[in-house]
């Protein structure tokens, strides 16, 4: 298995794709062996960060540590909605930052290899032996290791609460799903669905995929930011929340990180958006429900 690479600079930095993809070896995928972490860091860049402790490699690499620590009994899958509010807190990165996939390449193969194969290698067949797909060390932020959890933490968060984030990690099929559209970026949508999630409307992979689908569609025709508008969005909580990051303790590994103290997501907007998703999801094609459960669900 991977293990923790021999060599951590103080400072993160930036992998591009060009120079991660010759780590990505069928060694490393397999996880029978390691990165050749000196090497790999004379190919980085530095981080371009104004404020020092932002870039420090050491609160990063404790805290995925502490996930594998915690999780070395459960299954790996039961880390993500443990990490992901704790990585985005931990990071404090802008949306533009989070957006350069040089730093989650780094992060992957310069930081944490080992987390990736422990968290992601997955046998294909009894005849095959398990294997890590590469785009988890270098991939679309949607399927890339800790970009998955960076953003699904950032768009699910609720102002300075992460607690929903905490919910839509908790279910795989949601994660993996709800960071392909970019619907999902508005936040009483984001927060909707959440409400949808706690209430039990929705629970099964294939519910999740068919609630998806149908706001996805829905949008096409009825613009949710009109009828379910957003809160204007502020810039300088976030900047304040950056900016404290050179005095800010390690994030609690008990209680949840606290993000930016910008406005919540407006209540009535969310109310809104519960009652016509949850009438979308009643109509939409779910794959292996019955007539039955069909007819019910339309009559809901």
């Amino acid at each position: 298995m991977t293990d923790k690479p021999n060599f951590l600079p103080e400072r993160l930095a930036l992998l591009a794709d060009l120079n991660a993809a010759q780590y990505l070896t069928d060694g490393l995928l397999s996880g029978k062996e390691d990165v050749p972490a000196i090497a790999l860091n004379k190919t980085t860049e530095p981080v371009a960060h104004d404020r020092q402790s932002r870039a420090e490699l050491a609160p990063v690499r404790d805290l995925i540590d502490d996930a594998m620590y915690k999780f070395r009994d459960d299954r790996p899958t039961s880390a993500d909605a443990w990490l992901a509010p704790r990585l985005h807190a931990t990071l404090r990165l802008t949306r533009r930052e989070a957006a350069d996939r040089r730093i989650w390449n780094y992060l992957a193969l310069g930081v944490a290899p080992d987390y990736v194969v422990w968290r992601h290698l997955v046998g294909k067949s009894e005849d095959a032996p398990p294997k890590v797909a590469s785009r988890r060390f270098r991939g679309p932020a949607y399927t890339q290791a800790f970009a998955r959890l960076w953003w699904t933490a950032e768009l699910f968060r609720d102002g300075p609460d992460y607690g929903p984030v905490v919910t839509v990690c908790s279910n795989q099929d949601m994660l993996n799903t709800a960071l392909r559209v970019d619907v999902i970026d508005h936040r009483p949508t984001a927060q909707a669905v959440v409400r949808l999630m706690e209430r039990g409307t929705v629970r099964t992979g294939r519910e999740v995929n068919a609630l998806v689908a149908a706001i996805n569609a829905s949008a096409a025709t009825l613009m949710y930011d009109v009828v379910a508008p957003d809160a204007e969005r502020d810039g300088r909580p976030l900047r304040e929340w950056i900016e404290a990051a050179e005095s800010a303790p390690a994030v609690p590994r008990r209680e949840l990180p606290v993000g930016p103290y910008e406005e919540r997501t407006p209540e009535r907007s969310v109310d809104v958006l519960v009652d016509h998703f949850a009438e979308l999801f009643a109509g939409a094609p779910v794959r292996g429900r019955s007539g039955a459960d069909e007819r019910a669900g339309n009559k809901a």
